[in-house]
């Protein structure tokens, strides 16, 4: 079974070593619960959806047999309109419907920094568009250390910079996140069973 991570710093594993980023200890999470499974790093820091949305095709190598899409973050510090990440995410999960890929989107809850409309828009484009695709939803990338709205609690578990995870953090977001990957797996793999 082959994953492939499709994200921005979180995914990439931003400021850690190589070994101690998201989908090395994704990848080791699985193993270790027994499923024989690749993750395919395809994070890049700064990315945004439309980013991710231009690098899709060569990024579906073809061993891919699912793919997590976590995009979104760079495109709210930037304060992009929502209906352009809406826009890219939706050609993202279209293009992975039609290669016949489950998908599980992972999404991250906006501050209020553009107000409570902006917000709104932002945060119902993750659940809407999981459930028009039919892709497995994850609502906050970073539920495992307390998402960014509760700092305090997770200052311990980031980097300087209040963003990204520490080790211990991605360790965290794993762990959180892991259930919904293994149900990403299970979906896979009734995929490529052979139909009676």
């Amino acid at each position: 079974m082959t994953l492939l991570a499709l994200g921005d710093s979180l995914t990439h594993g931003y400021g850690l070593p190589e070994a101690e980023g998201f989908v090395p200890r994704l990848q080791a999470w699985l193993r270790d619960r027994g499923h024989d499974v690749t993750v395919i790093n395809a994070g890049v820091s700064g990315d945004t959806t439309q980013g991710g949305r231009a690098r899709l095709d060569w990024s579906l190598s073809p061993e891919v047999d699912a793919v997590i899409v976590e995009l979104g973050g760079n495109d709210l510090l930037r304060g992009i309109d929502p209906a352009n990440s809406r826009e890219n995410l939706d050609a993202i999960l279209t293009e992975l419907n039609a290669r016949g890929l489950p998908a599980l989107l992972a999404g991250l809850p906006a501050p209020l920094n553009y107000g409570e409309d902006w917000k709104a828009e932002f945060d119902a484009m993750f659940p809407e568009l999981a459930e028009a695709h039919g892709a497995i939803l994850y609502e906050n990338f970073l539920a495992g250390i307390g998402g960014l709205e509760d700092r305090e609690a997770a200052r311990a578990l980031m980097q300087a910079d209040g963003v990204h995870p520490n080790a211990a953090g991605v360790e965290k977001v794993v762990a959180g996140i892991g259930p919904a990957v293994e149900a990403l797996i299970a979906r896979a793999e009734a995929a490529q069973a052979p139909a009676d």
